[in-house]
């Protein structure tokens, strides 16, 4: 096996691992594109992981600080022709020239990750979408340069909305794991609207005043997703069944959580493999036959 696609084995292991719906989705892909998706994701998952255990204590931020910039200053270095430093670089570096990626959504990530470091409030849905947009949005700027479009076509709009629907459906169901760290991503302008308080989120109340604060979110997260559903269409056909795929499979996590009964601080919402397996077969149809 040549070091690149040992590098590449590499980035489909940490893919399956950490993103089995993501993983999932990416296998209905040809298989150069398949390769390419599991470079980006691999690099994203350990820029995620500079910020795992990550305290409050100004130390601790400013160690991960550091860590974040040399991390970027490596990014910088691959795009310009730099030599390999991690085995998963190699997979990218391949991306990067077979593609031509661009290094800003690269950079944004970045500075959404960099944002966990001074920020565990959001005033407003502009400010969490701002994080959503770095963390998630940028997702699918990078994935649509591997994608592609239909020449005339331009979905990009619609693909950001995907990666900021999906944030945000991880933030809904990781509501409890965030708040064991103190945090709290959901708008503290919706938590007011229903009059419901930082202690109650943090004494894990569930009542009417909560069923109704997520509902609002899951109601915000599933218009993100019919936005997204109408850029399926202007991907090329080879890319629109793994796209549709990710996102009916993501959007059942909301139906999740409502079958759960909006408890999202001890229970992990997420999708049956029976209910993985249903929608493949409907995601292929309608992004051939209908409505794609």
């Amino acid at each position: 096996m040549s070091p690149l696609d040992q590098s590449i084995a590499l980035c489909r292991q940490i893919t399956a691992k950490h993103a089995k719906t993501f993983y999932l989705g990416s296998l209905l892909l040809p298989r150069p594109k398949r390769h390419a998706i599991w470079a980006i994701y691999a690099w994203l998952r350990q820029t995620d992981e500079l910020l795992d255990g990550l305290e409050a204590s100004n130390t601790q931020v400013e160690i991960t600080r550091s860590k974040l910039e040399h991390w970027g200053s490596h990014l910088e270095a691959l795009f310009q022709g730099g030599e390999p430093q991690v085995p998963t670089d190699l997979a990218l570096i391949n991306a990067i020239q077979t593609y031509q990626l661009s290094i800003q959504p690269f950079r944004n990530m970045l500075l959404g990750q960099s944002m966990d470091l001074d920020t565990q409030r959001y005033a407003t849905w502009e400010d969490l979408r701002l994080y959503c947009y770095r963390v998630a949005g940028v997702v699918g700027l990078m994935s649509s340069e591997i994608m592609g479009f239909v020449p005339g076509l331009d979905g990009t709009e619609e693909a950001v909305a995907l990666g900021i629907a999906m944030q945000l459906t991880n933030i809904l169901r990781d509501v409890g794991e965030d708040a064991r760290r103190g945090r709290i991503y959901l708008p503290l302008e919706d938590l007011r609207r229903f009059n419901y308080s930082e202690r109650d989120l943090f004494n894990y109340v569930i009542d009417e005043r909560w069923i109704a604060l997520m509902d609002y979110e899951i109601k915000r997260a599933r218009q993100l997703y019919a936005q997204a559903e109408q850029g399926i269409r202007t991907l090329q056909p080879d890319s629109r069944w793994p796209v549709a795929a990710s996102l009916m499979l993501y959007r059942q996590i909301l139906n999740a959580i409502e079958r759960n009964h909006y408890q999202v601080f001890r229970t992990r919402a997420y999708v049956s493999t029976l209910s993985k397996a249903l929608a493949l077969p409907v995601a292929w149809w309608r992004s051939n036959y209908y409505g794609y």
